[in-house]
């Protein structure tokens, strides 16, 4: 593997990685109600815009049904957007439908990284042939055995030792079998990963040996990464940018460590209040009632019947994601914000992970 630097902070005119402009993806559903019900739409994404630079991790938290993991099956062309348009690499993504050679070549250079590893593996095969397999779809004139070799130094890369080559996943630890399935997406050196959940499902030193893991690796070969999480301790270590989601929408955006010393939006006062500090009490911001339904979203700001400091402004007229001097929020009651955001490159990734999420 390649080991560009990453020395240098992305330029503002430099072309991001991956953009996402007015993504949304909408699912029609049957209400409840007479024989047939009457049709609704599910907003599961309802028109986010963000940028990645190479060699950036971006963060993307929120509460469960916020549409972080759609938004991740949009960003690798799994499924079709129902509206916006997604540039990877400067060039529009092509349609997850045609599944031509376009499609695949992109799909090559972006990987992901599941939640459940098992699930995420073929207990039929041992997890050699596993790391290997990617060469035999995406490269099927890498010889075999060169396939083998390179799928055992990926083995090594990720602390996985050589007697394990045989063995299949259910023998393996969680621990064991997750670094399997990130040596198998880093297999063909992809600039993009994307990682749903990695380590929610790890015992707590496990997740920090794997969160170190996933860092020393980014810094060594340079890829950019979606990094989704509930967990913010987790974000906060491992992103270089943080977005934070809610019903399907972008609601505040910014670097981890301003937005978490002082998030703007209530939504993410909350989630940061929610989140412990050994050896200190702070106020805790009590939200209202559930999340909304997405299918019968409220009007204005989705986030009014919850806020605790909503004004009658917010029940009618639905707040635009503005920027000001790095930081974005969708909300009326924020400081004011001069244009509609328009996202740029984050400074070059931070040191690894010193410590358990």
């Amino acid at each position: 593997m390649t080991s560009p630097d990453l020395s240098a902070p992305a330029t503002e005119g430099e072309t991001p990685l991956l953009s996402v402009r007015g993504l949304a993806r909408h699912y029609p559903v049957r209400l409840p109600g007479g024989l047939f019900g009457r049709p609704g739409l599910l907003k599961a994404v309802d028109g986010i815009d963000f940028d990645l630079a190479r060699g950036e991790t971006l963060g993307l938290v929120g509460e469960s049904g916020c549409g972080k993991s759609t938004t991740a099956k949009l960003a690798l062309g799994l499924i079709p957007p129902s509206a916006g348009e997604i540039r990877f690499d400067g060039a529009p993504a092509p349609a997850p439908a045609r599944q031509d050679a376009a499609w695949r070549a992109r799909r090559r250079r972006m990987q992901m990284v599941y939640q459940d590893p098992l699930g995420a593996l073929d207990r039929r095969l041992g997890i050699l042939d596993q790391i290997a397999e990617p060469f035999a779809i995406h490269a099927p004139a890498t010889p075999r055995g060169e396939a083998r070799e390179r799928a055992a130094a990926l083995m090594d890369a990720v602390g996985l030792r050589p007697d394990m080559a045989a063995r299949f996943p259910h023998e393996l630890s969680g621990g064991q079998r997750q670094r399997v399935v990130i040596a198998r997406a880093l297999a063909l050196e992809p600039d993009l990963l994307v990682c749903d959940e990695p380590v929610s499902a790890l015992d707590v030193s496990i997740q920090a040996q794997v969160l170190n893991l996933l860092d020393d690796l980014r810094a060594r070969t340079g890829f950019a990464s979606l990094f989704i999480s509930h967990d913010l301790k987790v974000v906060r270590q491992m992103a270089d940018r943080v977005a934070v989601m809610y019903l399907g929408r972008i609601v505040e955006e910014g670097p981890p460590e301003t937005l978490f010393r002082a998030p703007l939006h209530p939504y993410a006062q909350a989630l940061v209040a929610a989140v412990p500090v050994p050896g200190r009490r702070r106020a805790r911001t009590a939200l209202r009632g559930d999340p909304p339904n997405p299918v019968d979203a409220p009007p204005g700001c989705p986030f009014h019947p919850r806020c605790p400091v909503a004004i009658a402004r917010c029940a009618t007229e639905r707040p635009p994601l503005l920027r000001d001097a790095g930081r974005a929020v969708a909300c009326h009651l924020a400081p004011a914000s001069p244009a509609p955001a328009s996202p740029t490159p984050a400074s070059p990734p931070h040191a690894a992970v010193s410590a358990a999420a």
